[in-house]
C-alpha cells in the first residue's frame, strides 16, 4: 500500500499504475474488483491486468465466471483505472481524494465477442488500448485471453510495449476469451448520484 500522499502523486505525475495495489485505485469493494495486479501501465495508450475469479465470482453459475462480469472486468482494468489515473494526473490528487467528487459510470458498450470461457482456479489477462480520451469519458478496446499454465503474467507482460499492444502480438498459447470494442464511461459528479434528504 502506498500510505504517503507526496508519494503517490509522484507516481500519478511522473509513473504509470504498476505497482500501484488496484484497491488504491478502483472505488469498487473487494467483492466487486476485478484486478488483481496491474502488469503494465502506458498512461495516454493502454494497460494490462490480471485477475483470478474467486470461487463467490463463480457461484450459482455453474462454476463460469459471467459473461459480464468479463466486460465488468475490463471496464474496471481500463477504462475505470486509466482514466482515474488521468483524471487524478490532471486535477493533482489522489484516487481517494477523486472520489470525493466523481464516481465511475457506464455509458455505452459496443460489440463483445465470447470465444472460450473462464473457470474458477484459472488467470486471465485484459489488454486494454485507449481509443478516445476527452471531458472525463474514455473509451477503450481490448481482449481478454486465459493465461496459460506455466506462463506467469507478471514476467510475461514485464516488458510489453505499445506497438506490443496494438497489435495484441502475445503468445499463441494464451487462450482468446473475449474481444471487446468501444467500452466507454465517463466520471459523473458525484452530486448527481445523490438524492435529495
Amino acid at each position: 500500500m502506498i500510505t504517503d500522499k507526496e508519494t503517490y502523486l509522484n507516481i500519478i505525475q511522473n509513473g504509470n499504475l504498476v505497482g500501484v495495489p488496484p484497491e488504491q485505485m478502483l472505488l469498487h469493494g473487494p467483492t466487486k474488483r476485478y484486478v488483481d495486479k496491474y502488469l503494465w501501465h502506458s498512461p495516454n495508450k493502454g494497460i494490462v491486468t490480471r485477475y483470478s475469479p474467486t470461487e463467490r465470482d463463480v457461484e450459482d453459475h455453474f462454476g463460469i465466471f459471467r459473461g459480464v462480469d468479463q466486460v465488468e472486468a475490463f471496464a474496471q482494468a481500463s477504462t475505470v483505472s486509466c482514466a482515474t489515473f488521468l483524471e487524478c494526473r490532471k486535477l493533482n490528487c489522489t484516487p481517494a481524494e477523486l472520489k470525493e467528487m466523481f464516481i465511475p459510470a457506464f455509458i455505452s458498450i459496443g460489440n463483445v465477442n465470447f470465444y472460450n470461457y473462464l473457470e474458477y482456479g484459472d488467470t486471465f489477462v485484459c489488454l486494454g488500448n485507449i481509443t478516445f480520451y476527452k471531458w472525463r469519458q474514455m473509451a477503450c478496446n481490448g481482449r481478454i485471453y486465459k493465461v496459460p499454465k506455466g506462463i506467469n503474467p507478471d514476467d510475461y507482460f514485464s516488458d510489453f510495449t505499445e506497438e506490443r499492444l496494438l497489435k495484441y502480438d502475445i503468445s499463441k498459447d494464451f487462450i482468446q476469451v473475449a474481444e471487446l470494442f468501444d467500452i466507454t464511461g465517463r466520471a459523473i459528479k458525484i452530486e448527481l448520484f445523490k438524492k435529495p434528504e
